[in-house]
Order: C-alpha cells, then structure tokens, then sequence
C-alpha cells in the first residue's frame, strides 16, 4: 500500500473533491488574473471563472478535430492549435487549468514543459486526470497519483496537493452500464467506494491523510495542484 508521505495529500480533510474545487478557489485570489484552459472543448469554465472574478480574462485551447470543438457555437476567446505548440508568449498566465484533458494526450512531457513555459513563476497548474478510468474518447494513458507527480516534478513544478475524485468502481459501473445519468452525481458528491473508505476510516480513527491514500488507491480521477518553481504559493 502507498504509504502516506509518499504523495502530497492534505491531512486535515480526505473528501472526494473534483477540478473546480481548486478552480473555485484559486480564481478568487488576487494575482490570479489571466486564467487559460487547456483542452476547454466546449469553453464552458469561463462562465465559471467569471462567475468567481468577474474581471478574469480567460482563454481557452483546443486541438481542432476534438468532438467539443466541433460541436461548439460560441468561439470567442477560444483558440485552437497543434497540441503541443501553444500560440502564446512565454509567462503569460498565471493559472492553467485542465480538467480531465491528460489522459488524452499522446506526449504529457511535451505538454507539461509546455504548460510550464506559458505559466508565469510561481503560476498554478491545476486540474484531473485519470487513474482507474475505463477507455474512452480515444484516451492514451491511466495514470497512477505518484507517476503523474514524477511528470509534473521533472517538467519543473512544485506538487502542493493530490487529492481523490470519483472512485475506479463507479466509473468501471457507469460504463458497463450505458453511462446512466444518475451516475453523474459522483462526480461532485462522495461517490460509493469512496463513501465506503471514509466510513471505514472512522471507525478505524485513521488520519485524514491515511483515507486519501486510500482513497488515491482505486481512485477514477485524482485532482492535482502543482506551481510552477520560482516562489511559494500563499495560502
């Protein structure tokens, strides 16, 4: 089993929490003023983001054949590239987000150094990606909480916290099933497993920290937030 200091797990809570928990937060500080998207599909996280900070200027990028972009109205604000080569300045950005856009990448170093070049230093990098997910939309990669920690160490971040999403199990039920709508409440609620795993961990009086490991364990989706090297987060 990962042992607890193996990954940056907070150990004051260990509920299932998803991309826009780190989003919702992050977007309210003052020096987060240039938010990009990367893999934004259909750009429905600019309504978000200005929801939170109405003075955010957001972009989004896309590759070009992706099913979202094809099927999306509005284009303002949303660019689209090669997948590798982003078409802005060096430093411009002091948050990137990308929600469940990872697994589909064919080269995440060449993406990751990519994503460190656009971020400002000290910027934030913040998002999910999948562990135990089934295929789907032409994924490439299922990657463990500690490989994907190793990724963003080497292309030059600083990995503040790994936290769990939905459960494996869910996920593999909701795909066996036809994608049911129901199951969509999982997402952004403690799926079953991970439900399992908190009461577990309460009887057992185990840390917070132990239950994220657990959690991490047969996790669908982890959530990751890591900074570019150059100077500490504040709180």
């Amino acid at each position: 089993m990962i042992a607890p200091h193996d990954l940056p797990t907070p150990n004051k809570v260990s509920a299932q929490i998803s991309a826009y928990d780190y989003a919702a937060k992050l977007a309210r500080r003052p020096d987060i003023r240039v938010v990009l998207d990367l893999g934004c599909g259909l750009g429905h996280t600019r309504k978000f983001f200005q929801n939170i900070a109405p003075d955010l200027c957001w972009c989004g990028i896309d590759i070009p054949h992706s099913r979202e972009v094809s099927a999306r109205t509005e284009t303002s604000h949303i660019v689209t590239y090669d997948g590798l080569h982003a078409p802005f300045k060096s430093e411009g950005f002091d948050l990137v987000y990308s929600r469940q856009v990872m697994e589909h990448v064919r080269h995440p170093e060449a993406v990751l150094a990519e994503v460190h070049r656009l971020l400002r230093p000290g910027g934030h990098f913040i998002g999910s990606t999948s562990h135990l997910e089934p295929y789907h939309s032409r994924s490439y990669w299922n990657y463990t909480p500690w490989g994907f920690c190793r990724l963003l160490e080497d292309a030059g971040f600083q990995v503040q916290e790994i936290r769990p999403g939905i459960d494996g199990l869910t996920l593999m039920l909701r795909s066996m099933l036809g994608h049911p709508r129901w199951f969509d409440r999982f997402f952004e609620r403690e799926s079953p497993l991970n439900w399992l795993f908190a009461m577990a961990g309460k009887i057992g009086r185990k840390s917070p920290r132990t239950i994220n490991h657990l959690k991490l364990r047969y996790c669908g989706h982890f959530v990751f937030w890591a900074v570019k090297s150059g100077e500490n987060p504040s709180d």
